[in-house]
């Protein structure tokens, strides 16, 4: 078993308000095991949830707004004003638990989050009238977006850097196994032969809120963050949780771990740090990383949030698709996303995270640019529409993944979480508020030029992102993530003593 006597890296004192520590290179040479899959399901899974979400609210629209569904809304006002409210709350959660996250830790945030969600769609399904609706669509987004950053920063800190990218981007990508599932829930629930209309869709959000409590239990036992720990004057609590990480590990493979390498870093104690000091370590200290996740996070959250809530409108609008109906394609679209991190993911390690993204943001953006073109000469079916969108979406999921993956990775840890948030809510303030309402407008006119408009405009900002990953993209693959951005209470070797 892990000994602490046997490590000369281990916490120690070298000067009064510093503390030298080996915890970040001891959790980097761990091999693969129980201990992380409990990492990966207890924080991880909550994506299948946000699929499921906002799949089931898209797909439900146009039986939300008949007639008998027991709320009185149109489907204009699900599919834009609905979809704008999510985003909104998602985006406001993902500041305001993000900023928690880095002051409080890790887990209190994502065990708080988790909650907000269970809580704000279980109450959705007893909806009447629209603002009731929005009102729970903005506490949801609410939950879901302080999920982002309290997730995203505690799975990259605990997850071993040679795997970390695909372990990531498999992880973000598991929203669209929640896609599929809502996309296949909904042809049952959407069946008025099996439920009425004003049952259906409220059953659909007790799906989630069943899902999200199985999910609650097992976060129960995921452990803190030992780097968020010992940068926070809690080395010996840091300590703990890497040996029990290390028993563990032992005791499933049956042979002692080779020593951790490298040189244990030193850090100075301090106060959380306030908001402006976050702000200027990310835009003042670290322009371009701000420059790259700025373009990465704008791209993606135009593309995909204008296709989750109106790639439904498209089928019924241009191929006569049944409402009821559009959750086939929806799904088939839902896995092809999935597949993209699940059979890329790997390359991320070992191509390297620069010409990964690069080439994803870019390959999706073409591939789109020729679906705008074959949709504008009448070609396509729904069928292979869903064809060529699959497609495009392969590529772009890997891209989109990784977004979350780099900003994570290129800011000090202390502000890990809300550069996750920043990014995350500027990025999708521009492209996921004004996607949806944008995308729905051109889509919903019945013109095909417009329909084409939107796919190039989308398609436009995926290229670009990935233009500027080429260009100062930051090379982080197996690489630890305090070589890549020092912790702000990191001290230089002249302070040694």
């Amino acid at each position: 078993m892990a000994d602490p006597a046997k490590s000369s890296h281990r916490a120690r004192q070298p000067a009064p308000g510093v503390i030298a520590t080996d915890v970040p290179a001891r959790l980097d040479r761990l091999p693969w095991s129980r201990w992380h899959w409990r990492i990966v399901i207890g924080l991880g899974t909550v994506w299948i949830l946000d699929g499921l979400e906002v799949t089931i609210v898209g797909n439900m629209a146009g039986r939300l707004a008949q007639s008998g569904s027991g709320i009185a809304i149109t489907t204009a006002q699900v599919t834009t004003v609905a979809a704008a409210v999510y985003v909104a709350g998602a985006c406001t959660g993902a500041l305001f638990f993000g900023w928690l996250t880095d002051r409080l830790g890790r887990k209190k945030l994502f065990m708080v989050t988790l909650a907000v969600y269970l809580a704000a769609t279980a109450v959705t399904a007893l909806s009447w009238t629209a603002w009731f609706f929005f009102l729970c669509r903005f506490v949801t987004g609410f939950g879901i977006g302080g999920e982002y950053a309290a997730i995203n920063s505690a799975i990259d800190e605990l997850i071993p850097a040679r795997v970390r990218g695909r372990v990531d981007l498999i992880i973000n990508g598991s929203f669209w196994v929640g896609a599929a599932i809502g996309a296949f829930a909904t042809i049952a629930l959407l069946d008025t032969a099996l439920f009425a209309t004003d049952v259906g869709w409220r059953l659909a959000f007790g799906t989630g809120v069943v899902l999200g409590l199985v999910i609650l239990l097992v976060r129960r036992h995921v452990p803190e963050s030992p780097r968020w720990l010992f940068t926070h004057g809690r080395a010996p609590e840091a300590e703990q949780v890497v040996i029990e990480a290390e028993q563990a590990v032992e005791r499933e493979s049956g042979r002692p771990l080779p020593a951790a390498t490298g040189e244990p870093i030193l850090i100075r104690e301090r106060v959380p740090l306030g908001f402006d000091t976050i702000v200027h370590t990310v835009i003042a200290r670290y322009p371009r990383h701000t420059a790259l996740g700025l373009a990465l996070f704008a791209g993606q959250a135009f593309l995909y949030n204008s296709v989750t809530f109106g790639y439904a409108t498209i089928l019924t609008t241009y191929f006569s698709v049944p409402e009821g109906h559009t959750g086939y394609y929806f799904a088939v679209i839902a896995v092809g996303n999935f597949l993209g991190p699940l059979l890329l993911g790997r390359l991320f390690d070992t191509v390297g995270r620069k010409p990964m993204i690069a080439g994803t943001y870019v390959g999706s953006g073409v591939l789109l640019f020729a679906t705008a073109a074959l949709f504008q000469h009448g070609v396509l079916s729904a069928a292979t529409m869903t064809a060529c969108w699959t497609a495009v979406l392969f590529l772009a999921s890997a891209g989109a993944s990784a977004a979350y993956l780099t900003v994570s990775e290129i800011f000090p840890l202390e502000a890990r979480a809300m550069s996750i948030a920043f990014f995350y809510t500027v990025g999708t303030a521009v492209g996921g508020i004004s996607g949806p309402l944008l995308f729905n407008g051109l889509v919903s006119s019945g013109k095909v030029s417009d329909t084409v408009l939107a796919f190039c405009i989308g398609a436009a900002l995926m290229t670009a992102a990935g233009l500027v990953e080429a260009a100062i993209g930051v090379r982080a693959e197996r690489r630890s993530l305090e070589s890549l951005a020092a912790p702000l209470s990191a001290v230089t070797p002249p302070e040694r003593t």
